[in-house]
């Protein structure tokens, strides 16, 4: 009995359609999904970045420091 039905959820879709319309929640629905795209490309883009950093230069205070490899096969 803890579980609402399918018809208690018809009943709250139906008022929460009639509080907001359908424009401010296809609005709102679009909004939500080009922050969920949004969020995916930037996840993509620093595990691209991660991957490229390793042998980038970075600059801590204005000093650029060279990430090189050592040949220590003499």
């Amino acid at each position: 009995m803890g579980y609402l039905s399918i018809s208690h959820w018809i009943v709250v879709f139906l008022i929460v359609m009639m509080i907001f319309g359908t424009k401010k929640l296809r609005d709102i629905g679009s909004d939500l999904g080009g922050a969920v795209k949004g969020f995916k490309d930037g996840m993509k883009e620093s595990s691209t970045a991660s991957s490229s950093k390793d042998m980038e230069p970075q600059s801590y205070n204005n000093i650029t420091i060279d990430m090189q490899k050592e040949d220590t096969s003499q």
